[in-house]
């Protein structure tokens, strides 16, 4: 049956707004509604296992006092701007001037789950007119919304927690973060970590502000990623008159960010591209913040573009030279491009093992140009010719003013070039096999796709959905695409869109989503439903492990080791019932198993107000192809449905 709902618009996202302070009827400050601070591009890796905050640190030098004077630029509410709600020389606690420190950095949505080490911090968040503490239903889903909340603006996201089991419930979010170069600013209450860019140990309630400061400056310049902040629970009890006017003490840290691009370096880029037949541009997560610059050069040089998992967005995936993802599960053309081009740019990318496979079969006839912002991953995989650590933002208008200037005697044509790869994309298109009047997930995704005119928001969990919603829903454009990338972590997908709507309720957000990494946070379904958050979830549903069973077919004769989810008991029954756990959070849900279904039960999803649960039933013989074996090369691309099983 067809359905009567209207069509939502989707509209264009929105370029700025005006802010106001609520604590001044005379403050206006211009801001864009989805970005209220722009981070900084990836940095130099920091590693140090904790900083504990100390009076004798070492002192700011005038450059580094240059820098981050410099970097302040970039936040909303300045010192100036910001009106306390206590005078200059009232006494509060620590736990108080944590908060206003947030505060002032403009901070307006944490996500905190109280514990008796932190309850001071969350009575302190109640006297704030200005943050907004959104309660998940465990620390993992309140880190992975933060995460999703920083994904999807660019912005610090803010998780809270207490110390012991709370604390460590956020270290797979820290290294989710860590490795996808995330900003993040996660605050416990007694317990450190490693698995950060940085962290600190408060140690005296002075330095709170600072420590503030700083954590938030960390988080988004050069490389993101996620910082840490331990305040032991006397600490936030104490009472101090703060001083708002410390400088960050990160010399160490400020000399280390790179420099302007080197003009020279760009001109040997560009004489690279002149001298090519066969260019390939390979861009990752590190080009989400200069996807203008990126496609300028794109539109300035006509080469063609695979991404990776994390870069999804960066370009366009509909447009004819995208070539899509490229990889283990990457289309043919782009890993046939890679294998046979003689010039791959690398731009924001770090030769992950899942794009490269077998390291010295991949790029192998290329001379490689190497452009990233954290010198830690230049050379530290696939040694480049060419290798250039900076800003690739900065690194892009340079070569774009370049490639302007000498167009007239340049005069690149890499048409015979295309004309291959368009080739290969003819021969060798994604494309799905078909169970019957089963719904294939492919099918789903791109109704999806359609319906939605590829601008809503995606998050996903991790597993055969995760790859099948990289290859085929069309990003346009950056922070559209959520997913844990370099750890994989199941129960990513619900928390993640959580902390998307609540940064852009403008947006449509859709967690696409697999039934084992569903149920990993399937509480956050009651966040959702207190918040009135109108996220949609559309779960493939298979009962199994999909993507274990899909390993199992190919390399195990298809012996199943625990990767069925079902109630052996019951193998015909759908179990657990999704739909049971959406009732219980008062959400709307359906389950469609009919193709012939499919698209009125998704139009009905989207038309819904609110909070929406779909659980598509999915046959879990499906394989996520093309596919290169771990370890594998372009020759070893597996593209047909041979060893898939049929129990």
């Amino acid at each position: 049956m067809a359905a009567t709902s209207t069509k939502p618009s989707f509209a264009p996202w929105p370029s700025s707004t005006k802010f106001r302070h609520p604590y001044s009827s005379n403050l206006t400050l211009p801001l864009s509604t989805y970005s209220l601070r722009e981070p900084k591009r990836r940095g130099p890796s920091l590693c140090i296992s904790s900083s504990f905050s100390s009076k004798s640190a070492a002192p700011e030098t005038p450059s580094s006092a240059t820098s981050a004077a410099s970097a302040r630029t970039q936040f909303p509410m300045t010192e100036e701007a910001f009106i306390s709600r206590y005078t200059p020389d009232e006494p509060r606690k620590g736990c108080d001037v944590l908060v206003e420190a947030l505060e002032r950095e403009g901070a307006t949505t944490v996500f905190a789950y109280p514990g008796g080490a932190s309850m001071e911090i969350h009575q302190a968040l109640t006297r704030s007119n200005i943050i907004r503490n959104v309660l998940p239903r465990h620390e993992q889903g309140g880190v992975f919304a933060a995460e999703g909340y920083a994904r999807a603006t660019g912005r610090v996201g803010v998780c809270v927690a207490t110390s012991g089991p709370g604390a460590t419930n956020l270290i797979s979010g820290l290294a989710d973060a860590l490795l996808d170069s995330v900003p993040l600013v996660a605050i416990t209450g007694q317990v450190t970590r490693c698995v950060t860019k940085h962290n600190y140990l408060v140690l005296d309630v002075e330095d709170i502000p600072r420590i503030v400061k700083e954590a938030f400056f960390l988080a988004q310049s050069g490389r993101p990623g996620p910082v840490l902040i331990d305040i032991p629970k006397d600490i936030q009890q104490r009472s101090v008159v703060p001083d708002w006017n410390q400088k960050i003490k990160l010399p160490g840290y400020l000399s280390r960010l790179p420099k302007s691009s080197n003009a020279g370096q760009l001109d040997q880029i560009v004489r690279l591209i002149s001298e090519s037949k066969k260019p390939v541009l390979y861009v990752g997560g590190g080009c989400l913040n200069s996807s203008e610059e990126l496609r300028k050069f794109v539109e300035l040089t006509g080469i063609p573009v695979a991404s990776t998992l994390m870069g999804l967005g960066s370009y366009p995936s509909s447009d004819d030279l995208s070539l899509q993802m490229l990889g283990m599960h990457g289309t043919v053309y782009a890993n046939y491009a890679v294998d046979k081009a003689d010039l791959l740019l690398a731009f924001g990318v770090r030769f992950d093992d899942r794009v490269t496979g077998k390291l010295e079969a991949f790029a192998s006839r290329s001379k490689i140009v190497h452009i990233d912002i954290d010198s830690a991953e230049i050379g530290k995989n696939k040694q480049p010719d060419l290798s250039v650590c900076a800003d690739l933002k900065s690194a892009l208008t340079g070569m774009n003013r370049i490639l302007e200037e000498e167009a007239a005697k340049l005069k690149l044509d890499f048409s015979p070039w295309r004309k291959e790869l368009k080739e290969q994309k003819m021969k060798y298109p994604l494309s799905y096999k078909t169970f019957g009047d089963a719904i294939p997930p492919q099918y789903a995704i791109q109704v999806l796709d359609t319906f939605t005119n590829g601008n809503a928001i995606i998050s996903t969990g991790v597993g055969q959905h995760q790859m099948w919603a990289a290859q085929f829903y069309k990003y346009k454009r950056p922070r559209q695409w959520l997913t844990s990338g370099g750890i994989g972590a199941m129960g990513f997908g619900l928390p993640a869109a959580i902390g998307a709507a609540i940064a852009r309720p403008d947006a449509v957000v859709v967690d696409i989503d697999g039934d084992g990494s569903f149920i990993m946070n399937v509480q956050e379904l009651a966040t959702v439903r207190v918040e009135n958050l109108p996220v949609k979830v559309m779960l493939l549903n298979n009962q199994h492990l999909g993507m274990v069973v899909q390993w199992e077919d190919r390399f195990y004769k298809a012996n199943r080791g625990d990767s069925y989810l079902g109630n052996p008991s019951k193998p015909s029954d759908i179990f657990p019932n999704m739909l049971k756990f959406a009732e219980a959070c008062d959400i709307p849900a359906a389950r469609v198993t009919k193709k012939a279904d499919l698209r009125a039960a998704i139009r009905k999803m989207l038309d819904t107000p609110g909070p929406y649960l779909l659980d598509i039933i999915v046959p879990h013989q499906e394989h996520v192809l093309p596919m290169i074996p771990s370890g594998g090369a372009f020759d070893d691309v597996i593209t047909d449905d041979y060893g898939r099983s049929t129990c």
